[in-house]
């Protein structure tokens, strides 16, 4: 395996509600992967909370991994932060506003006529509301759901969308250290 990317990044802005311009990046596949059979399938990455630090640096390495594989993906700064205007939220629900507004715009600039929705950390229960709201999202994967008394203090009210959403949907918790990655490869 090669270790230099053949994916290109490119570097665009999104308005979200409330005259918010959000900065955002597309990781495309290389051009032998335009034939792949998710084609019309973009993966929209949502990073952990912006008031604890949470920025779209942290979803680059999953996004680019995503595109050396043959699939669009789509990063961005919620509202407040890294170039995005607007002010973060307390308790993320301005943030929903975002994620639907780069998921249309995914539907209209990037032809996706299938959207997965993926959330990390806090960007998690964000994203989960953000699927019923959105028809081209046909799944959603949250990585590290954040759980716990201030978790609940904060983003309680999200759980309940999720939850209750008809769309198929995974959950990947990691309980203590990891010190190996696991991976499979499989050949049709």
């Amino acid at each position: 395996m090669s270790s230099r990317s053949s994916s290109s990044r490119e570097t665009c802005t999104i308005e979200s509600a409330g005259g918010v311009t959000l900065d955002a990046r597309i990781y495309r596949p290389a051009a032998g992967h335009s034939e792949h059979q998710n084609a019309n399938l973009v993966v929209v990455l949502v990073h952990p909370y912006s008031v604890l630090g949470g920025f779209q640096g942290l979803m680059r390495g999953i996004a680019r991994g995503l595109a050396d594989r043959g699939l669009t993906a789509v990063t961005f700064d919620m509202r407040g932060v890294g170039k995005s205007t607007g002010r973060a939220s307390l308790t993320g629900f301005a943030e929903v506003d975002d994620v639907v507004s780069v998921c249309k715009w995914a539907c209209l600039n990037l032809s996706a006529q299938r959207i997965l929705l993926v959330g990390s950390s806090a960007g998690a229960p964000i994203a989960g509301s953000a699927v019923d709201q959105i028809d081209e999202v046909v799944g959603y994967v949250s990585l590290g759901y954040p759980f716990g008394l201030t978790a609940s203090i904060l983003f309680g009210r999200h759980h309940k969308a999720i939850l209750q959403s008809p769309k198929p949907k995974l959950f990947v918790m990691v309980q203590g250290m990891v010190s190996q990655a696991c991976h499979s490869s499989r050949t049709s």
